[in-house]
């Protein structure tokens, strides 16, 4: 039976600034802004130990459109390993690397293959003697709003075909336009596999044929949460098998703690210790979000020390650990003092005012006066639907304190 074996990645964003993290410790900030490297590092270890027939990458390998040359230098470090493996690489620029930008070139070795601007297809001969056909192109702009599917046309020859796109499903409102498909048009394509890039959560969009986005492979901020890497896919004429292989050097996670019953400081904090313990991680580093529920302490001045100092107690020690917990925010949700049910018998105008926030909760957009007429909302980031159901949560219980005066 005829079968290859490949790593699929993408979006390695290699030398990624961490923008907006500059308040870390120093050593924890370098460990982050080396932490694209070390990950796809690990990607090519994982090629070479599994012996692959080739390596995919799905687009935005570097951050910026003028990479950096010591992106560019760490980059080619590893393709190099990969030739003397004798092991090939296949690869497309997205919107965030693109071909306009402005850069001092290096050279790759001879096992890499950067496909053009248009749709192009590339023959590849595996030692065994298998056929693959792989086909992609890489974004000429940053905006690439057009469908380039069309021209992703099946040759008639080849054991196995291949599709490389980077861009979003154009039926989903949830990223931006760039370079829009649907699940129908790629399987109708007939092709065995599509390795997709720029969306940095993993998705399996499709198992038959395999439509895979493999995510990003190291979060970069807290939105990009939990384990990332790529996939090991073996393909024979039966089907596919994936495997997710977790290369990160730090992760980004986010726990609940419900502090029900829990009257003491001391017994709340012992409760945030465990269970960082328990999501502390051999090696690796964790970027942790703490969100405290069902809080009711009765000591006004342990109250007080909760909201002030519990960051900053999480975070003690951890900076020189490598395996470390650095707790990054902790939000505070105190048990609520009162029911809906009995604000509505106090007086109507609480019925009124948990009416408007159900219309917001149900799709209503509270936050369109900012989004969409303010003159900088083009540089503000829109908060998900999960974070504003939590907005709307807090503002309700602040009204709520406000107008009983408590």
């Amino acid at each position: 039976m005829k079968k290859i074996r490949f790593i699929h990645t993408a979006d390695l964003h290699l030398d990624s600034p961490m923008a907006g993290l500059s308040k870390m410790p120093k050593t924890i900030l370098d460990r982050l802004r080396e932490s694209t490297f070390k990950a796809f590092s690990r990607i090519v270890d994982t090629a070479i130990e599994h012996e692959v027939d080739f390596v995919i990458i799905a687009g935005d390998l570097y951050d910026g459109e003028d990479r950096s040359l010591k992106a560019q230098s760490r980059f080619r470090a590893q393709m190099e390993k990969l030739f003397e493996k004798n092991i090939p690489v296949f690869a497309i620029h997205g919107n965030h690397d693109h071909l306009g930008g402005d850069w001092v070139k290096l050279a790759m070795p001879n096992n890499v293959h950067v496909f053009g601007s248009e749709p192009e297809m590339v023959h590849h001969l595996t030692k065994s003697g298998i056929s693959v056909c792989l086909y992609g192109f890489s974004y000429p702009t940053r905006h690439v709003k057009e469908k380039k599917v069309d021209g992703y046309i099946k040759a008639i020859h080849g054991d196995f075909h291949i599709g490389i796109l980077h861009g979003n499903d154009g039926s989903s409102s949830e990223h931006g336009n760039y370079c829009p498909f649907t699940v129908p048009e790629l399987v109708g394509k007939q092709f065995d596999y599509w390795a997709l890039g720029h969306i940095h959560k993993r998705a399996v969009l499709s198992s038959a044929p395999p439509v895979v986005y493999p995510g990003n492979i190291q979060g970069r901020n807290r939105k990009e949460k939990d384990e990332k890497g790529c996939y090991l896919v073996t393909l024979d004429e039966a089907g596919a098998s994936l495997d997710f292989i977790e290369v990160n050097d730090c992760v980004w996670k986010e726990t609940t703690i419900s502090a029900k019953g829990l009257k003491d400081l001391s017994d709340i904090l012992q409760l945030c210790q465990e269970e960082k313990e328990r999501l502390r991680s051999e090696g690796a580093g964790v970027l942790l979000s703490i969100k405290l529920t069902d809080v009711s302490l009765t000591n006004s001045l342990e109250q007080e020390s909760l909201y002030q100092d519990v960051l900053e107690i999480l975070q003690d020690g951890e900076e020189e650990e490598t395996s470390f917990i650095w707790t990054i925010k902790v939000s505070i949700e105190e048990e609520a003092a009162w029911r809906r049910e009995d604000l509505i018998q106090e007086a109507d105008f609480y019925s009124e005012l948990f009416g408007i926030a159900d219309h917001f909760e149900r799709g209503g957009d509270v936050l369109e006066p900012v989004y969409g007429r303010l003159p900088g909302r083009k540089y503000l980031e829109r908060p998900a639907e999960k974070e504003q159901s939590g907005m709307l949560m807090e503002a309700e219980k602040l009204l709520v304190k406000m107008l009983k005066g408590n």
